[in-house]
C-alpha cells in the first residue's frame, strides 16, 4: 500500500515492452465504481473476493507486469496463485515513508480511520512477513527514485 506498486510496475512494463495490469483498477473496470465505493457498500471482506476473482485471471496471462493492491496476500489462495505463477517482487518501504506519500490520499479506505502512522505500522506488521515469504526479490524502496527502483528490477531480471 503506497509502496509505489503502480507506478513502478508502469515505467517497467514500458522498458520491457510487456502489458501492465493494476488488479485494483481491473476491479474497478469490472464493476465500474472505484475500490473506496466498493469498501464501502460491500466491506473489506467484499472487495477482497472480487479482488480473489480478478487475481485469478491475471496471473495467467503471458508477458505482463502485474501490480496489486496491498492486501492481495491476507488471501491464502492469492500468495499460492502469486508464487506459482510469476517472479514476486515486494517493493518494501518503511512506514513513515508510507505516511508522508499518504497523508492525503483519500483513496484508500484502510487509512480513512484511527492515526494514519498507527494504521500502517499495524498492517506493515502482519502483511510484512507474508510478502516476505512468497517474495523472489525485495527491494528496499527507501530514499530511492522510482527510475532507481525499476533499473534495480531490469537488472535482476536480466540475471534470470
Amino acid at each position: 500500500m503506497g509502496s509505489g506498486k503502480t507506478t513502478i510496475g508502469r515505467i517497467l512494463s514500458k522498458k520491457l515492452n510487456k502489458d501492465f495490469y493494476d488488479s485494483d483498477y481491473v476491479v474497478e473496470e469490472k464493476t465500474g465504481v472505484k475500490v473506496p465505493l466498493i469498501f464501502e457498500y460491500e466491506g473489506e471482506v467484499g472487495f477482497r473476493k472480487r479482488e480473489e476473482s480478478v487475481l485469478k485471471d491475471l496471473v495467467y496471462l503471458k508477458n505482463i507486469v502485474l501490480a496489486t493492491g496491498g492486501g492481495v496476500i491476507l488471501s491464502q489462495n492469492n500468495r499460492e496463485l502469486l508464487k506459482k505463477n510469476g517472479y514476486v517482487i515486494y517493493l518494501k518501504s518503511n512506514c513513515e515513508d508510507l505516511a508522508a506519500r499518504m497523508v492525503d490520499d483519500k483513496s484508500r479506505p484502510l487509512l480513512q480511520k484511527g492515526d494514519l502512522k498507527q494504521t500502517l505500522n499495524n498492517l506493515f506488521k502482519f502483511r510484512d512477513p507474508l510478502y516476505e515469504d512468497i517474495s523472489d526479490q525485495i527491494i528496499d524502496t527507501k530514499n530511492k527514485r522510482a527510475s532507481e527502483i525499476t533499473s534495480e528490477i531490469e537488472s535482476l531480471l536480466i540475471k534470470l
